[in-house]
């Protein structure tokens, strides 16, 4: 598949805290967008692929766009570990000729508290969470990656400086983003600092935004890319990783609970590649949290066990750093869409086109979320 296939056209709608239209609505403007963007008619669509907790169907998609007959579809489960999964098996349906010009897309409605799952109490709890983690007051994702970021303080000695340099990076790469919730809302060190507790060690600014919005990208064949409107930014390799005996959201369950998704991921993702981490100039890593930063950028090699706190001091993860990360702000000061504004931004970093733009940015890694089952691509310029 290595270089078959490219993502050609991107849309999203506005983010913001709250949007007055249905997801439908959402996805379908996102969708528009993307295949306006590439200059492909709604007409030669044939495939469709999304997360399995996404809220509209193939069905709506399809016809209120005016599609044509569809040959593949799918859907990634795991929340925001799905978003590279969806894209990378859309383009394993190109590149196997099970449909020529695929969309992949996330439309989300979380800025209102009531859409939230944990809004839902009257649902019963279910599985492992009934038994090991919700009766001890684990209640909520922010937990459990709290419980993870004690261990890798105790382990490496990473401090609160280091995750306040993972949530300054995104503040300041949104503020030059317009299209970013946090555009013009700038933070210093001290407002994260004392900024109130969440889930301890985790503070208010360690959190993702709450978003609404949708994003879309529109993937074919690399050979009628180069037809196209756009640069194509060519999918050079992809992978998926569900651990063995892995646990849906953490494991804390086996003998090292910090080595997570990304790196069987990052072990497959590396071996499709023709290049290694040292030769890639930017990152987009999934941020629900801060601590998910440190532990993908130890996972996927850019820094060696420990290192990540380190790695980003002195502004390492920022524009002229070791490796710019999440350039558009990211989940945490762009917007949260589990993860599928990040593909965008990897798209525009290889098209050249990024508000906080990396210099010769052949390669660009995009992942989705640590701790859940969760995938990464990599895309390549072809300018």
């Amino acid at each position: 598949m290595r270089d078959q296939t490219a993502i050609v056209g991107i849309g999203t709608t506005e983010f913001a805290k709250q949007i007055d239209r249905s997801e439908r609505r959402l996805a379908l403007e996102a969708i528009q967008g993307a295949l306006a963007d590439a200059g492909i008619e709604p007409s030669e669509v044939d495939g469709l692929s999304c997360y399995s907790m996404e809220s509209t169907e193939e069905i709506d998609i399809a016809r209120n766009l005016g599609l044509g007959d569809l040959t593949w579809f799918s859907k990634v489960a795991y929340g925001g570990g799905a978003g590279c999964g969806v894209v990378g098996q859309a383009a394993l349906a190109v590149a196997s000729g099970q449909c020529s010009v695929a969309i992949a897309w996330r439309s989300r409605k979380r800025g209102g508290r009531g859409t939230r799952p944990w809004a839902g109490v009257s649902q019963r709890v279910q599985g492992d969470q009934q038994r090991w983690t919700r009766p001890y007051g684990m209640l909520r994702p922010v937990d459990e990656i709290a419980m993870l970021t004690t261990r890798y303080q105790h382990e490496f000695g990473a401090t609160r400086e280091h995750l306040a340099n993972v949530a300054l990076a995104a503040r300041r790469h949104a503020n030059a983003n317009p299209a970013a919730v946090m555009f013009d809302r700038p933070m210093t060190r001290e407002d994260y600092m004392s900024a109130r507790w969440v889930s301890e060690p985790l503070c208010l600014f360690d959190n993702c935004l709450e978003t609404d919005g949708a994003c879309a990208v529109v993937i074919t064949s690399a050979e009628r890319a180069r037809d196209l409107r756009q640069p194509a930014a060519l999918i050079h390799s992809w992978a998926q990783s569900l651990p063995q005996q892995h646990q849906t959201m953490t494991n804390f369950f086996c003998d090292d609970p910090l080595r997570g998704p990304s790196w069987s991921c990052a072990e497959k993702l590396w071996s499709l590649a023709e290049v290694k981490p040292d030769e890639v100039a930017v990152a987009q890593l999934y941020d629900a949290f801060s601590p998910l930063v440190l532990l993908s950028l130890e996972g996927y090699g850019f820094c060696e066990r420990g290192e990540a706190g380190p790695f980003t001091q002195d502004g390492g993860i920022e524009i002229g750093g070791r490796l710019p990360v999440n350039t558009s702000g990211g989940g945490m000061s762009e917007a949260y869409l589990h993860g599928f504004n990040l593909i965008v931004e990897a798209v525009r970093q290889v098209r050249g086109t990024s508000s906080n733009q990396v210099p010769d940015a052949e390669f660009s890694l995009v992942t989705s979320g640590d701790g859940v089952p969760t995938g990464a691509l990599l895309l390549r310029s072809d300018r």
